[in-house]
Parts: structure tokens; C-alpha cells; sequence
């Protein structure tokens, strides 16, 4: 039996981690139904973390706290045993924004430290903190604030959210912060190498993406400098510099000046939390992607970190993408046997994004007729008039990949030696089709000449060709399905185990909690039907 791994991070604004392998899977499953396709959430310590941490057997606890701008949200860590899973995306990240409005001064990391503090209340000793996709820039004093650090200005007030308050700091107190992390281990996910402040810090560098003006980050750029200054007089180190310092609006130098964290990338921690080196054990072939293949993603993205890991298994890797700009050099160079991309097969952006789910259904019944060998046969032949020679299962695979039920089953002449899985496949691959083609095969033909043809999702609308057929073959039109509708096609043979449309878990929005999300991954859904998704322009 072929097994196949599917590990990939989200389609940003577009499809869940989840979402993403529940639709490969089912594409796979179209044309290869014996296959073992398993699916495995991943993310690179950003937004995604918590729900693939939940996938691979977490519990999901919910916490209310402080969003971005003050307000209360809810959002969860993953638990197992003693060790929590934060991400500072789903509580302090842009989007939790109310109204997706930017608060380039003002915006706290104060709630990704509560929940931080409610995990350390209810016993977790290691702390596994995800700071992607942050609000923020206020080098992470919201952070130490919430576990207990005092921050005043010169009249001995609190100096309040954001990293603008930075600049009125006069007295920091961080010992309620050492008390309470006394014997609690954090490790950081970070995957970028900025400095506190300067030309290549916090501010300048990632302050635009959150709204900031030239004069508002010099501003920022200033305060933390400020920030920096009082938290070396209170450590008796200054980190500043420290590669990562920078990483989050500053939580990076706030994590390891204060806290005594330990800086990781984000996909290498991701991989260890869901087991991928006991998972990748074993199997035939691993599926990753996110939705955009570039550059970028050889340094420390999800997909080259599972390129990475397979490798040294020695399973081949493909990759699935919303587009694609990496030669085929670089792609090889980097582990990949290959890439598929939505974009390949539809250039409209748009739809892209408002049909990723059938699009990835058409790449992964690509995979599956490139990648995943077919199964030999194993039920009972049929009966009905067959040549001298001709494999046992050649009519029975025509018709078990979707149980027809409309009208009685052909009973089609084959002649000697042709492949067993042909006509399955066929089926299987072409449900999708306004009308299954009744192809024929002559001795000898390759296995899958014909699955190849519809799994590339090429017979999508209209009548598909009839093909050549050898006399006395039944077709299909002698028993109506020339008339069924495409629906009831696509659910005549639609393959064993191929998942069909039962719901799926919607997009992560800034009203819905990673752990509904987290449930939903539970659940393992296979596709939505819920027409388009969040487009925000961009599929990373």
C-alpha cells in the first residue's frame, strides 16, 4: 500500500492548513482510492501554530484576553502534559485589529503575555511561544506588563499600551517577572535575524507593514532605544543587538533580555511538536506547501523546512502552492521533486482564492497519477464476457470506484492483457466531467493513459471525447449516464474514500478563535462548500 504525508502550512487569506490537506488528500484519493494518505497540519511558528499543535493531539485551551488595541478577545493555547503552545498572532496580531484598522503606536503584546500567565497558573513548565504576524511595536513591555513587570513613568504611573508609551519609561521593576518564571523554560519560534532597533530593527524594517509613517518610526525607532537602555540598566546586559531582537515588534529582545528565552526556527520546532520524524517513517511520499513558492521560502518557511526533514529520511517531496516563481534548479536544489500551483491551471487570481479547495483536489489527482503507483486489484471478478487473458478485475474496477447506482452496470468486452487499473482510474480521475468517456484500451496499454488524461482536471465542463472503443464494448450511454446530470456523475463515481463535500473548517477571522479552529482540525474535514474565501490580496 502506497502512504502518502501530506504536511503543509495555510494558504494565507485563502485556506487553512487543514484545509489544504483535506483537499489534496481527497484529489489523491480520486484517482489512487487504495492509497493511505494521512494529513498533517504544520506552520512555521506564526499564525497556524496553535491549530497544528492541536491537530497533532494538543488540547486546545481557551483563553480571554487582551487584544492588539485593549479589547478582550478569545483565543487558546495548546497543552500536552506541561508544555503550552502561544501564538502571539492569534491575540496580539493583526488579525485581531478591530476593523483591521492600524495601530502602529499604540498596539500591545500585553494579551500574548496573559496568556502566557494562565498557562504558567495552570502548571505548564515549558512554553513554546510562536511570535509571528504581530501588531506591534512595543518591543514586548505589554508582554512583560501582563506577567507582572512595572513600568512607570516619572510619576510613578503606569506608562500605558503601545510602543509610543516607551519614550515616557522612567522606573522598570522586573522582578515580579522572575519570581513568577522561576523554573518555567520558554522557547522562542523566530524566524528572522533584525536587531532591536537601527536601520534594520523593529521599526524601521516591519513598522511600515504595520502602518507606520517615516516620522512615526523614527518615533519608534527612538523609544526603543529608550526601551533598550532601561531594561540593559535592569539586567545589567543589553540585547539589543542580539540577532531576533527585533523579531515581533521587539517581543524577540523582551523574550530572551527578560526572560531567558532560547530563539528557534519556527518550522524545526513545529516539526518537533507534531511528531513529523515518527509520521514521515514509513511513507511513500510527503505533499507540503503554502501559497506562495519564492524565494522566501528557502529561508526557514514551512515547505523547505519539510523538504529539509524528509530528505534525511530519504522520501521524495512535492510541493503545492497557490503560484509558483522558483526555477525547477532551485526547487530540485532545495529537495523538491516537483511543484504544483494553482495558478498552473488557473490564471484568475480570484478564482484562485475563491476555489482553492476544487483547485487542489485537481493538483493532488495530478500527484497521484505522477507520484503514487495504483494498488493492485483485490475484489472479486465480475461477472460477464471476458477474453482469454484479460485481468480478473478489469469490468469490477470500472464500476467499483463509484459503486454506480444509476442504471445497470456495463459489462465491456476487454481484450487480453489489458491493465487492470485503466478504466478505474478513468472513473475515478473524470467524475468531475459533464460526461464520463466510455475510452478503450488496446493489449498492453500502460496503466494509466487514461487517468492521466481526466486527473489533470483537463475534462472539467462540456463532453469529454468518447475515445476509441474495440466492438461489443459497452458504454456507458446504453444505461442513461448520457443523461445524468453532473452531479449525479460526479457522485456516481466518485472514488472509495475520496472525501466528499461534508463541511470543512472556515478561515481563521479575527471574531473566531484558533480554537475553533483547533476543533475543527480535530474533526479532520475533508472540503467546504462554502463558496469563496477571504481574499486579501496575497496568497502568503
Amino acid at each position: 500500500m502506497t502512504r502518502v504525508l501530506i504536511a503543509s502550512d495555510k494558504f494565507k487569506g485563502s485556506l487553512t492548513a487543514a484545509q489544504v490537506g483535506a483537499a489534496v488528500r481527497a484529489g489523491i484519493h480520486r484517482v489512487r482510492p487504495g492509497a493511505e494518505v494521512s494529513v498533517v497540519p504544520i506552520a512555521d511558528g506564526g499564525d497556524g501554530t496553535v491549530a497544528a499543535a492541536s491537530a497533532a493531539g494538543f488540547e486546545a485551551v481557551l483563553v480571554t484576553a487582551s487584544g492588539p488595541t485593549g479589547e478582550p478577545v478569545c483565543t487558546a493555547y495548546a497543552r500536552r502534559d506541561d508544555i503550552a503552545v502561544v501564538e502571539l498572532a492569534d491575540v496580539s496580531g493583526l488579525v485581531r485589529l478591530p476593523g483591521g484598522k492600524f495601530a502602529p503606536m499604540t498596539a500591545t503584546s500585553r494579551g500574548t503575555g496573559e496568556v502566557i500567565a494562565a498557562a504558567i497558573d495552570a502548571g505548564c513548565r515549558r512554553v513554546v511561544l510562536g511570535i509571528g504576524g504581530s501588531a506591534g511595536t512595543d518591543g514586548g513591555a505589554g508582554l512583560l506588563a501582563a506577567l507582572g513587570a512595572r513600568l512607570l513613568d516619572i510619576g510613578g504611573n503606569e506608562i500605558g499600551y503601545g510602543g509610543a508609551a516607551l519614550a515616557r519609561l522612567h522606573t522598570i521593576d522586573l522582578e515580579p517577572v522572575r519570581e513568577r518564571l522561576a523554573g518555567v523554560e520558554i522557547t522562542v519560534a523566530c524566524d528572522v535575524d533584525n536587531p532591536l532597533t537601527g536601520p534594520r530593527g523593529a521599526a524601521a524594517v516591519y513598522g511600515p507593514q504595520k502602518g507606520a509613517d517615516g516620522d512615526q518610526v523614527t518615533e519608534l525607532d527612538s523609544a526603543l532605544n529608550h526601551w533598550a537602555d532601561c531594561v540593559a540598566a535592569a539586567t545589567g546586559t543589553d540585547l539589543r543587538d542580539r540577532a531576533g531582537a527585533g523579531a515581533a515588534g521587539g517581543v524577540g529582545f523582551a523574550a530572551v533580555a527578560v526572560l531567558g528565552a532560547r530563539l528557534r526556527p519556527g518550522i524545526e520546532l513545529v516539526l518537533e511538536l507534531v511528531g513529523f520524524t515518527d509520521r514521515v517513517a514509513g511513507a511513500d511520499l510527503v505533499v507540503t506547501g503554502e501559497g506562495m513558492l519564492d524565494e522566501q521560502t528557502l529561508y526557514g518557511k514551512a515547505p523547505a523546512g519539510v523538504a529539509t526533514a524528509a530528505g534525511f529520511s530519504g522520501v521524495p517531496v512535492v510541493a503545492v502552492c497557490g503560484r509558483n516563481t522558483l526555477p525547477a534548479k532551485r526547487l530540485h536544489e532545495a529537495g523538491f521533486s516537483a511543484a504544483y500551483a494553482l495558478a498552473d491551471i488557473e490564471p484568475d487570481i480570484a478564482r484562485c482564492f475563491a476555489e482553492g479547495e476544487q483547485l487542489l483536489e485537481q493538483l493532488g489527482m495530478r500527484i497521484a497519477v505522477e507520484h503514487v503507483s495504483p494498488q493492485p486489484p483485490t475484489a472479486p471478478p465480475t461477472t460477464g464476457h471476458q477474453s482469454p487473458g484479460a485481468a480478473p478485475d478489469d469490468v469490477s474496477a470500472r464500476h467499483a470506484a463509484g459503486s454506480a447506482t444509476a442504471g445497470r452496470p456495463s459489462t465491456g468486452h476487454q481484450v487480453p492483457g489489458a491493465a487492470v487499473d485503466h478504466v478505474s482510474a478513468d472513473h475515478a480521475a473524470g467524475s468531475m466531467a459533464g460526461r464520463p468517456s466510455a475510452g478503450r484500451q488496446s493489449p498492453g496499454a500502460a496503466m494509466d493513459q487514461l487517468s492521466a488524461g481526466h486527473a489533470a482536471g483537463s475534462a472539467m465542463a462540456g463532453r469529454p471525447s468518447a475515445g476509441y472503443q474495440m466492438p461489443g464494448a459497452a458504454t456507458d450511454q446504453e444505461h442513461g449516464a448520457g443523461t445524468a446530470t453532473t452531479e449525479l456523475l460526479s457522485a456516481r463515481y466518485q472514488s472509495p474514500g475520496a472525501a466528499m463535500d461534508q463541511g470543512s473548517a472556515g478561515p481563521a477571522t479575527p471574531e473566531r478563535s484558533v480554537a475553533g479552529l483547533a476543533d475543527d482540525i480535530v474533526a479532520a474535514p475533508s472540503r467546504s462548500g462554502g463558496g469563496a474565501r477571504t481574499f486579501d490580496g496575497r496568497f502568503r
